[in-house]
């Protein structure tokens, strides 16, 4: 008789950190989750065109499974597959816990934080709100669509969330757009849809609406 036997392990993790010199003090915090077969330091430099990034602590957080481009030989990560699926959020959620943990005591920052997710990296975004016990001001999710497990949950207290949609996107279709706004308000999450002229990319419209909406968040947090 075959069987499968499930045996925990721990393994180490990657995050890519920058921002302002530590003796300019407490910064936000933007957390970001790359797309499939990208790294850290890729979607940090992706962080980067965010206007008025240059203030914010921004931490990159590479997905836990490497592998090496076929062509040539770089080592690139991917979040998880459908195997042992729920097990593999279990692992996520704690690791990325872990990490939001690590930055704020290893760096000065203080609220508010987001979390942004890109493609493949969008549901680890959703998850990281929901799931991994840091409380945030809001949500940027570019090109991915909410993991089907927050159905399932109560959003209560859920940050607000900014959708991103190029409109000849192939893997992020309209209609599961459509269908992410439907349920985060139906759950009383508060959002906004950033519709651009382009495919499954960054953008200039939604580097600018990324922009406007961590300076309102932050002016909401800091106050008058």
């Amino acid at each position: 008789m075959r069987r499968s036997v499930r045996v925990p392990a721990t393994v180490h993790g990657h995050c890519a950190v920058e921002g302002p010199d530590e003796d300019a003090g407490p910064r936000p915090l933007l957390v970001g989750f790359h797309g499939y077969a990208e790294t850290a330091e890729r979607h940090l430099e992706a962080l980067s065109g965010i206007p008025g990034i240059a203030g914010w602590r921004r931490c990159a957080v590479q997905a836990l499974h490497p592998f090496y481009r076929a062509k040539t030989g770089e080592v690139v990560a991917s979040w998880m597959t459908s195997f042992n699926r729920e097990l593999a959020i279990e692992d996520n959620v704690r690791y990325v816990a872990e990490a939001v943990a690590r930055v704020r005591n290893d760096f000065p920052t203080r609220e508010p934080l987001v979390y942004l997710g890109f493609s493949q990296g969008t549901a680890m975004a959703y998850r990281a709100a929901a799931l991994a016990g840091h409380r945030s001001q809001a949500l940027l999710a570019l090109g991915g669509d909410v993991p089907p497990e927050l159905a399932r949950l109560d959003l209560t207290g859920f940050p607000r969330v900014l959708i991103g949609r190029g409109t000849t996107d192939p893997w992020y279709s309209e209609e599961k757009l459509v269908a992410d706004v439907e349920l985060l308000r139906r759950k009383g999450v508060a959002v906004e849809v950033c519709r651009f002229e382009g495919g499954h990319e960054w953008s200039d419209a939604f580097y600018r609406t990324a922009g406007e909406l961590l300076k309102n968040v932050e002016a909401s947090v800091s106050g008058p």
